[in-house]
């Protein structure tokens, strides 16, 4: 069988959403079988009780000033919609960004899918990338984090 045709089978299990299928001609056997993205859900953070100390010495607000520093650095970039996440625009080419890659505000950084549509998804702020949170073909519901930037 051609490598061709094999890739194009591939593809269309894709599409169809399909989670098994085997073919099987003469001397050759395809199968081919994916997991089911399941859905998970995360209960809401409880509100913490914040409690106010007037003796706070001059090292731990230093800390505290240094830990909001680190937290304003370090931003997610969330999914845009539902559809499906995509690190390439094809199977075969390279992801747009990995961990490391320096991005400009502006540059395309994934595609989702969404009813067959491919929307290019731009990084909101200049940095560098820290976590990549989807696999490729992975479905993101909205606001879902997809990459941490710092």
């Amino acid at each position: 069988m051609e490598v061709k045709v094999i890739k194009d089978l591939v593809k269309e299990f894709t599409v169809a959403g399909l989670t098994k299928m085997s073919l099987k001609c003469e001397d050759f056997e395809l199968v081919l079988e994916k997991q089911e993205a399941k859905e998970v859900y995360m209960p809401a953070p409880m509100p913490e009780a914040s409690i106010k100390i007037n003796t706070i010495s001059a090292s731990s607000e230093n800390k505290s000033e240094s830990n909001k520093q680190v937290a304003e650095e370090k931003k997610t970039l969330n999914s845009p919609m539902v559809g499906t996440f995509y690190a390439a625009s094809s199977p075969q080419a390279e992801p747009f960004v990995k961990v490391g890659t320096k991005v400009k505000k502006g540059q395309v950084i994934c595609i989702i899918e969404a009813m067959k549509l491919m929307n290019e998804v731009e990084a909101e702020m200049d940095g560098e990338v820290i976590e990549v949170l989807a696999y490729n073909e992975q479905m993101v519901e909205f606001g879902q984090p997809l990459f941490v930037i710092k």
